[in-house]
């Protein structure tokens, strides 16, 4: 016997419209589509080759060879998961030993910015009180 996984009801109609709110900004997020993926946060202005030969975190700037990175990376968007992958970590690990291009290195930068803002809606998400108030 396996058990699914319990999805709280909402206790009323506004808190339905929020949690609405809330998905479609994670769908317009994870599709690539939302107009906050415009507004980057990390930096990258180092030049050379762009090459992906190793890729580390260290102070908030993951390293992508031996004098590249991207600055103001948010440790939460490095590290965070989405099912059994760290997307950020993963995208670059795919593309080791190819240079970047100025698309890749904008792309990446926007993923950041996609889990940034995923993480920031789900913790919005779980302090939503779902459970309907008791009557006395």
């Amino acid at each position: 016997m396996s058990d699914f996984p319990r999805i709280p009801y909402p206790k009323d109609t506004k808190t339905f419209h929020a949690l609405v709110k809330y998905g479609i900004e994670l769908r317009e997020l994870h599709l690539m589509e939302s107009h906050r993926l415009n507004d980057l946060i990390t930096t990258y202005s180092v030049d050379g080759d762009h090459e992906v030969k190793n890729r580390h975190f260290e102070d908030g700037k993951v390293w992508i060879n031996e004098t590249q990175y991207f600055g103001n990376v948010p440790e939460a968007a490095w590290k965070f998961y989405i099912g059994g992958y760290q997307p950020a970590q993963k995208w670059l690990k795919d593309r080791k030993g190819r240079n970047l291009s100025i698309d890749d290195i904008r792309h990446w930068q926007r993923i950041i910015v996609s889990l940034t803002e995923t993480d920031k809606i789900m913790q919005q998400i779980d302090s939503i009180d779902f459970l309907p108030k008791v009557k006395e």
